[in-house]
């Protein structure tokens, strides 16, 4: 049963805005504490090997440094087996920047200046820092994130692609990007009397308390997180790193004292995850009409020596188009580098790039409009499992998209526009993205005043209207005014939540909200008396998405200006029309839709980390050498949904929405690019060198 309509739907504006913008909203680095000690990380300063001393008497000799730690006198923990959270348990070095200690002192500076002091001897060995096609150590993982199958296949690809009178065949690459959050990772760990409590910059507490107490050998009843607010994650904060080890290693060094840590710029391209660089052979065949026949999608992408993280970059190519015969695979290099990590719709950014960009290059092959080429590709089912599509209005938001930007407006031929020194094209690019639930979530609603209502979960808020979202969705599960309705989130004191990621927040923990709240009002009844309260829990998975092909779809649409003199790109002009299900809040879904498109405009023009292969270390160590779009770069910018109800979701009718405006988004930037200049870009970022 569908959620009635009431208070969702509605522009409310962020109940936590006000706190946020006077500043008195308190991040993890920030709650007021007593006596704090403050914690620098001593991290390698090669790629491989193996440390066989630490000299640490000049740091300990500063005052004020509280305690030195070291990968010799570290304690041995209870759980090393996720190799990204075995900080110190041993003498190797499996990439540079990898944390081998700390210093505690009674101030920032002061740890920083002793941790400087700290001289470490190496048994240097060769560095294997570089991604190729070729790499000699690739190899098929058994499966890639979160679950999927590495490599899949229907029908016979290859067969179809020798047969096929139009063929797409190309390389496209995509470089390493960090995840770069306004508030960098930062935690506060107080080991008091056996019990951990750690504030955190996370975007899952109960996961991260999880993590911590199999690492440390601790009941999970004796560990508290707490993150009452966040200033941004895109993935990277949806599980504990090593940094948050070496602090409660610090807090059990000296108990009783508040271990305050803030990651510095430079070391968030360290150790807290990136997007992995990745290869992408994709190969398309189609009839004369651009009927496709057979899809082929080969990616080759990184991980690290100490621990195995797969990307699904070709999964959306298994779902997207029709196709009768059709292939993908990931393979993988294992490297002297850090863990990628999720960013922003991890796997369906970059293989969309690819994707969107080949169909385009399709378009021009067989001489049709693109819109009309992936119209024609329809698929009447999901194309990977058969089932019928829960709510698929992908060409809705191709044709609104195209009325709106003014699309038969558009000369099909590239670069004969032109205005002065600038050329001017338009591109088109689909968007997808899974609709998930989490498992593990639970509310708790207590009518605790009259005609007041609290509701707990201990989910996040990372900065995306969750904590708005989710009081309209019980709001109306309760049949009362928003203001009636007090929601606790951001603590393991809570019920439990899942992480926030993989656009499936609202949906998980909005379903708990909902059951809770029926299971109130059947307990309770309308007129309850004060005091009483009831908890529930949603069904860990949704039942309809075994029998529906559950996606949110979109359309981008960018007008691109390139210097004919220079190469210089300008973005004049992007549009996303999506279809998410209910929104819930649109002002809150307009902010998120936009933000992901901007991060798809700056994936495009300007974001790449650049490792250096010789040291395997990141050059590109802040943001006046890893360029991320500004304000100046961002032109006119806007996203529309298409709002319906999506029956089989969940109970509110909604869909996730945080990253869909990331997909698709960057080939859309390409594909504009081609169509002002007739060259065609497949290696992001588009530089102007590739342009002249």
């Amino acid at each position: 049963m569908t959620l009635a309509h009431r208070v969702m739907g509605t522009a409310v504006t962020r109940l936590d805005g006000p706190a946020k913008v006077t500043g008195t909203a308190p991040y993890a680095f920030e709650f007021g504490v007593e006596n704090p000690v403050y914690l620098h990380p001593i991290q390698a300063t090669i790629a491989h090997g193996r440390i066989t001393a630490m000299d640490t008497s000049a740091a300990a000799a500063i005052d004020g440094v509280a305690a030195v730690l070291t990968v010799f006198d570290a304690p041995t923990l209870a759980d090393a087996s996720n190799g990204d959270l075995a900080v110190l348990q041993d003498a190797a070095v499996h990439y540079r920047g990898q944390l081998i200690g700390g210093v505690l002192a009674d101030s920032t500076e002061t740890a920083r200046q002793a941790a400087s002091l700290v001289r470490v001897e190496y048994d240097e060995q060769p560095v294997d820092a570089e991604l190729t096609a070729d790499h000699p150590k690739l190899y098929t993982p058994e499966q890639v994130n979160p679950d999927y199958p590495a490599v899949t296949a229907q029908g016979d690809a290859e067969a179809a692609l020798r047969e096929a009178a139009v063929v797409i065949d190309n390389t496209y690459t995509t470089p390493h990007e960090h995840n770069s959050p306004m508030e960098p990772h930062a935690c506060i760990a107080l080991w008091d009397n056996g019990e951990l409590t750690l504030w955190d910059s996370t975007q899952g507490v109960h996961a991260v308390r999880e993590e911590i107490a199999s690492a440390f050998g601790l009941d999970p009843a004796k560990v508290r997180v707490i993150a009452k607010n966040v200033g941004g994650g895109f993935g990277s904060k949806g599980a504990p790193h090593s940094h948050n080890v070496l602090a409660v290693m610090a807090a059990q060094r000296l108990p009783g004292r508040h271990v305050k840590l803030a990651l510095t710029r430079q070391q968030m391209f360290d150790m807290v995850g990136y997007r992995t660089p990745t290869i992408q052979h994709l190969r398309l065949g189609a009839m004369p009409d651009g009927s496709l026949t057979a899809i082929s999608h080969e990616v080759v992408e990184q991980t690290a020596t100490v621990k195995e993280y797969a990307e699904q970059t070709a999964t959306p190519t298994r779902m997207m188009y029709a196709a009768p015969h059709r292939a993908t695979s990931h393979q993988l290099a294992p490297l002297d580098v850090p863990v990628p990590f999720w960013m922003r719709a991890p796997g369906e950014c970059p293989g969309m790039f690819a994707l969107e960009v080949a169909m385009d290059e399709l378009a021009v092959a067989c001489d049709i409009d693109p819109i009309e080429l992936r119209i024609r590709n329809e698929p009447p089912v999901d194309p990977e499992t058969g089932n019928p599509w829960s709510n698929r209005r992908l060409i809705e938001c191709l044709q609104t998209g195209a009325e709106r930007f003014g699309w038969a407006d558009r000369d099909p031929k590239p670069g004969n526009r032109c205005e002065g020194e600038w050329l001017i094209g338009s591109g088109v690019a689909s968007a997808v993205y899974p609709a998930m639930v989490m498992p593990g979530n639970t509310a708790r609603i207590e009518h605790a005043a009259p005609g007041r209502f609290v509701v707990q979960i201990g989910a996040v808020d990372i900065g995306t209207g969750t904590w708005t979202a989710l009081t309209q969705i019980a709001a109306d599960a309760l049949g009362v005014e928003l203001a009636a309705v007090d929601l606790q989130i951001g603590d393991t004191a809570l019920p439990s939540a899942s992480v926030a990621g993989g656009s499936s927040g609202i949906t998980s923990w909005g379903r708990a909200i909902v059951a809770a709240a029926r299971s109130f009002r059947h307990d309770h009844g309308e007129h309850p008396e004060v005091g009483v309260h009831t908890t529930a829990s949603a069904a860990d998975a949704n039942e309809e998405a075994e029998k529906f092909g559950m996606y949110s779809f979109g359309a981008h649409f960018v007008e691109a200006r390139v210097s004919r003199f220079t190469g210089e790109v300008h973005v004049s002009r992007m549009l996303g029309v999506f279809s998410v299900g209910r929104v819930i809040n649109p002002t809150t879904l307009r902010s998120q839709l936009i933000g992901g498109m901007t991060m798809g405009l700056s994936m495009a023009l300007h974001e790449h980390s650049v490792r250096d292969p010789r040291f395997g270390h990141i050059v590109t160590r802040d943001f006046a050498s890893y360029h991320i779009s500004s304000h100046a770069d961002v032109p006119a910018i806007e996203a529309i949904a298409l709002d319906d109800v999506d029956e089989h979701a969940n109970p509110m009718g909604s869909r996730g929405a945080g990253e869909i405006g990331i997909v698709g988004s960057a080939a859309a930037v390409a594909n504009a690019v081609f169509h002002a200049t007739g060259v065609r870009v497949r290696d992001l970022p588009i530089t102007c060198d590739a342009l002249l």
